[in-house]
């Protein structure tokens, strides 16, 4: 398997005019932080703060945007210049041919003054210091332990292996953390006997 962190590097190359925080998300990030490429990867995914949203729409100049509406059968629809996203809105694909990457999956996270916060239970919080880490690279991604959040709900076969190739590299504070969050939104879920 290739080795390489070429696409994320791609990413921050694309990036290094913003000036608001962003970190690359899914699967990336799991091998951002285990330092080596697990898997194939058929998107790049990455994760800001929902207030940001216009400053990335505007640094994004010549890209065709789309939000996703949830429901039961998401659909997509384009994202309007200066149109302000609330929730239950958070995922935004945004593409540009002249672009390398030439797609990017955009995912909106909610936060208050010092805090982040997961989207689907607003009382489930990290400090902003704890969110996100720095590869050798320079590339900032979201930490393992709210990655593996998000991928808890209906786990697919990748999920699956982000999780077992993640969980004994994570320090107790990280497990800790992440068995509490899952143990609140996910009851019962096989990763608890795990963590």
């Amino acid at each position: 398997m290739m080795n390489s962190f070429e696409v994320p590097l791609r990413v921050l190359e694309l990036l290094a005019g913003f000036d608001k925080a962003w970190f690359v998300a899914g699967g990336w990030a799991i091998d951002l932080f285990l330092e080596r490429v697990t898997r194939t990867h058929e998107d790049i995914e990455i994760a800001i703060l929902r207030q940001d949203q216009l400053a990335l729409q505007s640094y994004l100049t010549g890209w065709k945007s789309e939000k996703v509406i949830p429901g039961q059968k998401m659909r997509r629809e384009k994202w309007n210049q200066q149109e302000w996203l609330d929730l239950p809105v958070h995922e935004i694909h945004a593409r540009n041919a002249a672009s390398n990457p030439s797609k990017l999956e955009i995912l909106l996270n909610e936060s208050s003054v010092d805090e982040w916060k997961f989207r689907r239970n607003l009382k489930i919080t990290r400090p902003f210091s704890l969110i996100g880490l720095r590869s050798k690279d320079g590339i900032p991604y979201l930490n393992p332990e709210i990655v593996l959040l998000y991928k808890a709900k209906g786990p697919s076969h990748r999920d699956e292996a982000d999780f077992e190739n993640t969980v004994q590299a994570l320090d107790r504070e990280r497990k800790r953390w992440l068995k509490r969050a899952v143990a609140v939104c996910h009851p019962g879920h096989r990763w608890l006997e795990i963590l």
